[in-house]
């Protein structure tokens, strides 16, 4: 039995990816098959779905039981396909023979659903669905439309604005392709690439490995759209090296998982979100990247000088030249990375290329070049390729399944406009920074444990409408919410990517989960930003654009400073940082309060610079100390110790 269940599982595996790249490709078309989208997505998503309940069994090991539920999702979601051109025109109504394969296809959608990506949105959904069969029975404003619960049925199980509609078609074909490129640099060795071109850049400074981190992992998590997989990746290299010189476990954890989840702020792909946002306000790509560019620098920038005040802080140095890659060396071996995405950037912006079509090509070049460098071409690697990309593509095809349904229910049930209203209230008697305070809580509060394709689709579809009608520009208002979903990945008590670091560090999961949140802190004062001034979206005036930069970095530096106060364990130091998170906010808000274009903000951003150069002649003696004893119990580095190794210690 279990060699019957991993051949099918394989066998899943490869058709999710080879027949989505077909998809992508538009060979069913090129074979005289035309077919919508609907007709395709139906077995596409019964196979993910049977896939689900082989990789998560309800025994040790899979059996006949999980094979028969795979079967019947197949079955169910293929009869939807089958049918959905002549149900159209079918003016019986919703027969048995409807509905019926409808509730155990979404059933067992749901079902597989919980077993791969967690109760938590299982939960979600759930509620959601029950909402709309009795939702009519609850008081204003939470009433919702009666419909026959057939009705309903059909309406999330073969409607193009419920479950095989929007949402899942952008993720078998646009997040596909990105999956495709991601899975390829991953299995050709663009992880060591990237690190070892971060580890000869930034290796021999000061809190070299944390550098390399925030480096490492802003490069290669931009592509792989993964805060979980790019902390796998990168960290159990970055994260003993950066003990070894001298941060705690908890620091080293928490540099990585914030370094890797900034990589789903990171353009060009943005956890898949860009292409999602850009297909639910209906404007080019390129658009929603560009508005992204700045905020995903400052975060980065905002974390660099963290890591560069904790190591100067703590007197740590880099590692010995000695011990790092050359960086001629290394272009040697990885310039088949940087070429397709070189061309990847090309094909999206100059050449105005679809952005499917252009991973495909990107990902097709790559495949040459790394196989005349003598990589593909071995069975285990090509098998790794397509049995990993089918894999990944398992928890976002069924996320995307719950996202169809959790739209399909707010259009059919009326909970958005109800939704809408309730925070509209908010807005109208407590004014727009209350609104945005609270959108900003409920987004990490239902991003909490839910991957980021999904933590978008449902807050895009419950919370934005009623931004944009505050005021907000459609952009602005999708972008806020979606950082603050983003940012439950770090924010305690669901801290998904610090506990992830922590385990690979050692490190305690609160402690390292609380740093974290410190040195993502920008994240959290960014969004309120670009609320009152969408020039920090590019979306402005250059005095506009240039005001809000010069403030935004006077922020960062500050806060910069703060990270190395917060090291002393001297209570007036707690107060002075204290004093310092105040200017931050000040600096930071003065376009919103003194105009994005006042020559008050200016000031106040000149301020900031002075405030920056003054703090270190404000510290109390002492300020530089020798790194303490490593939290797991191995001995700290410290300056004179690693000096003695390597004489690099520069910032």
């Amino acid at each position: 039995m279990k060699r019957i269940t991993s051949a099918l599982l394989n066998l899943y595996f490869a058709y999710l990816l080879i027949g989505g790249v077909a998809w992508a490709m538009d060979v069913p078309l090129r074979l005289g098959l035309n077919l919508v989208d609907s007709e395709w997505l139906g077995p596409y998503l019964g196979v993910a779905v049977a896939a689900g309940f082989l990789l998560r069994p309800y025994g040790k090991t899979a059996g006949i039981i999980e094979i028969l539920l795979g079967f019947a999702a197949i079955a169910a979601w293929s009869w939807m396909s089958y049918n959905f051109e002549a149900w159209l025109f079918d003016f019986m109504g919703h027969t048995p023979q409807k509905y019926v394969p409808g509730i155990i296809a979404i059933v067992l959608m749901m079902e597989a659903l919980r077993k791969i990506c967690g109760t938590g949105i299982a939960v979600l959904v759930w509620v959601l669905i029950v909402y709309a069969f009795v939702g009519w029975v609850l008081p204003q404003p939470f009433e919702a439309d009666r419909l026959p619960p057939e009705s309903v049925v059909m309406y999330l199980y073969a409607d193009t604005s419920g479950i095989p509609g929007l949402v899942l078609s952008i993720v078998a074909s646009l997040v596909l392709a990105f999956i495709v490129l991601g899975k390829l640099m991953e299995v050709g060795g663009a992880t060591n690439f990237f690190t070892d071109l971060a580890m000869s850049v930034m290796g021999h400074r000061r809190g070299g490995p944390a550098k390399v981190a925030v480096i490492a992992s802003s490069l290669f998590g931009s592509v792989s759209g993964s805060p979980v997989g790019n902390i796998m990746s990168t960290g159990v290299v970055t994260i003993p090296l950066m003990k070894r010189t001298g941060f705690t476990a908890s620091q080293a954890a928490a540099i990585e998982a914030v370094a890797s989840t900034g990589g789903q702020i990171a353009p060009p792909v943005m956890g898949a979100a860009a292409f999602l946002m850009a297909e639910f306000l209906q404007i080019d790509y390129y658009v929603v990247v560009l508005a992204a560019l700045l905020p995903a620098i400052f975060y980065y920038v905002c974390l660099f000088v963290q890591v560069d005040a904790v190591a100067e802080r703590r007197g740590l140095v880099g590692l010995p030249r000695s011990e790092l890659p050359k960086i001629g060396a290394v272009f040697r071996s990885g310039w088949v990375f940087v070429l397709p995405l070189g061309l990847l950037v090309y094909l999206l912006f100059w050449a105005n290329m679809a952005p499917a079509a252009a991973a495909l090509t990107s990902a097709f070049t790559l495949l040459i070049l790394a196989f005349f460098k003598g990589r593909f071409r071995s069975f285990e690697e090509w098998k790794s390729f397509v049995l990993g990309g089918g894999e990944a593509m398992i928890p976002i095809v069924l996320i995307a399944g719950g996202a169809g349904a959790v739209v399909g229910v707010m259009n059919v049930s009326g909970l958005g406009q109800s939704l809408s209203f309730i925070i509209m209230q908010v807005g109208n008697s407590w004014g727009l920074f209350a609104m945005l305070v609270l959108t900003a809580m409920l987004s990490i509060v239902l991003g909490m444990g839910m991957p980021v394709t999904a933590i978008y689709i449902v807050l895009a579809t419950v919370i934005a409408p009623s931004l944009i009608d505050m005021g907000l520009t459609p952009l602005s208002a999708h972008l806020f919410i979606f950082y603050f979903g983003v940012m439950s990945f770090l924010t305690p008590p669901v801290c998904v990517s610090s506990f992830v670091a922590a385990s690979l560090a050692r490190a305690g999961m609160w402690e390292t989960g609380w740093i974290g949140m410190r040195f993502s802190m920008i994240a959290f004062i960014l969004p309120f930003v670009w609320a009152y001034d969408p020039a920090l979206l590019l979306d402005g005036t250059p005095q506009a654009i240039v005001t809000v930069v010069l403030t935004t970095l006077a922020a960062i530096l500050i806060i910069g400073r703060s990270s190395r106060l917060l090291e002393r364990p001297n209570p007036r130091s707690l107060t002075l940082a204290a004093l310092v998170a105040a200017i931050v906010i000040a600096v930071t808000a003065a376009p919103v309060w003194a105009g994005p274009e006042s020559v008050l903000a200016l000031v106040a951003a000149a301020v900031g610079f002075v405030v920056y150069f003054l703090l270190p002649r404000l510290s109390l003696p002492g300020l530089r100390e020798a790194a303490g004893p490593e939290h797991a119990g191995e001995p700290g580095v410290t300056a004179a110790e690693a000096g003695a190794k390597s004489p690099q210690t520069q910032g």
